[in-house]
């Protein structure tokens, strides 16, 4: 065998991921939040970029716009020469020195942390300096869900305070709002909410620290034979326990902060018809800087430099530009062709929720299926039977007895919600009985499936249901 290197041409077809091609994807992908967190960036980074404000004519000013736009575009009151001889003598810039804007962010409150409530406490009530050194340290190692992380002979060791010192005011911090804080344990913090309620009892000290795993599996009569009670009064005393926190702590968490949703789109039926709506308030409504733009028409009147640097911005906002738009038309598309598929949905709920994929949407529409898996990603809508989001409506279905439809995985959990509902709480209803009443409405489901469901609704097995 010979080995040559020779030189031959050869046709490959490959697809290359250029910048204009990413910045599309990425922005399509965005969510409005974050879309709008990027235009104000290009805005504050490119000014060849400009928001277009929507335009609010009035009196003889709208008078003077009207015969202006009818000889042509408006120009610039200040002429070229006059830009041109500014821009040559003097940086052009501009500073806001030091003015604050006054803005409604700057008034909003902000919610405290779990350790700044504890700590605001923790001064109102301290009356010497060593007992609040030894509390901002125990308060400093509680974590998120309200707990201890270390000991008590490691809170002497680190704060030099006798054993004493420390347990009077561990004391003090577990009498703090939100109750139950400062537990070394789950039971330890149980037993601290149910003395601050007034409830604690022995029968309940006993579930709490003997039997927690069986409250929590709902095995209600092998702790009635445990104690020796009925299993009436261990469900009463169940029941208050399942009324307290197990994570005092998130109370306080940033993530149960109120979050607002803006929808990307509005479903309205007009003259019984849906008709989509895009939310263009939600995103700016990005144009390219019509003073910049009469200026680069002029080119030399700059450097080399300089108008390089304009081209570059130049070509940077006229594809943000174009990928916003370009965006905006594919949800469009999109969202238009969810709603001919959803009308049964949007007419009568979740219970006539139809499945669907992301290909059956890209063979529609025409688009590959990743575009449309972008496209609803992060996305919302707001519809008469409430604010959902897109992925919320693509789902797996189940196939009935009766022809070739499926029903939704969503539809089928509605129903058996509905079913669970309406059950005896003294004899609840068990899967199988479930898989029953479902074969009823002609849809062919396993016990397994059944439990499934149940166990991602939240929703406790048959024997945890059942009341005494």
């Amino acid at each position: 065998m010979r080995l040559t290197n020779d030189i031959f041409l050869e046709q490959q077809q490959k697809l290359v991921m250029t910048p204009e091609l990413r910045l599309a994807i990425a922005i399509l992908q965005m969510s409005t939040m974050e879309l709008e967190e990027y235009a104000q960036q290009e805005l504050n980074e490119n000014p060849l970029l400009d928001v277009q404000e929507p335009e609010e004519p009035s009196g003889d000013s709208a008078a003077e716009n009207a015969e202006a736009g009818s000889n042509g575009d408006l120009e610039p009151t200040t002429s070229m020469e006059e830009w041109a001889d500014y821009y040559h003598d003097r940086d052009i810039g501009y500073s806001a020195g030091d003015r604050e804007d006054k803005s409604y962010d700057n008034f909003l409150t902000k919610r405290p942390t779990l350790y700044e409530h504890l700590q605001f406490q923790l001064r109102l009530v301290c009356k010497e300096i060593e007992d609040e050194e030894v509390g901002l340290y125990i308060i400093g190692n509680i974590d998120d869900n309200g707990y201890l992380c270390v000991s008590r002979e490691e809170m002497a060791f680190q704060t030099g305070a006798s054993p004493e010192r420390v347990d009077r005011v561990l004391g003090l911090v577990q009498s703090f709002h939100p109750h139950g804080v400062g537990a070394f344990t789950l039971q330890e913090s149980l037993m601290i909410q149910l003395r601050y309620f007034g409830k604690e009892d022995s029968l309940a000290e006993k579930i709490i620290y003997e039997h927690l795993d069986d409250l929590a599996q709902g095995r209600l009569a092998k702790i009635s034979q445990a104690v020796g009670i009925s299993v009436q009064q261990v469900q009463g005393v169940c029941d208050i326990i399942r009324t307290l926190d197990p994570k005092p702590g998130l109370q306080y968490s940033s993530d149960d902060e109120i979050k607002y949703i803006i929808p990307d789109a509005i479903v309205e039926k007009i003259e019984g018809q849906y008709v989509v709506v895009l939310n263009d308030n939600a995103s700016p409504r990005l144009v390219v800087n019509r003073l910049y733009k009469s200026m680069m028409r002029k080119p030399g009147q700059f450097s080399d430099e300089a108008r390089k640097y304009l081209g570059d911005k130049m070509n940077s906002a006229i594809w943000l530009i174009r990928s916003i738009e370009q965006r905006r038309r594919t949800l469009d598309k999109v969202i238009r062709c969810i709603v001919d598929i959803q009308t049964d949905f949007l007419d009568q709920g979740i219970k006539y929720l139809k499945p669907l994929t992301l290909k059956q949407v890209a063979d529609l529409i025409e688009v590959h299926e990743s575009t449309v898996s972008r496209a609803t990603s992060k996305k919302y809508i707001q519809t008469p039977q409430g604010l959902f989001e897109l992925k919320f409506f693509f789902g797996s279905g189940i196939s009935t007895s009766v022809g070739t439809d499926k029903v939704s995985a969503k539809s089928i959990k509605r129903m058996l919600e509905e079913i669970i509902t309406g059950e005896d709480p003294a004899r609840p209803i068990s899967d199988q009985a479930i898989v029953a009443k479902l074969q009823d409405e002609g849809i062919d489901i396993s016990r397994r499936t059944v439990a499934k469901y149940r166990g991602e609704m939240g929703i406790p097995a048959t024997s945890a249901r059942k009341r005494y």
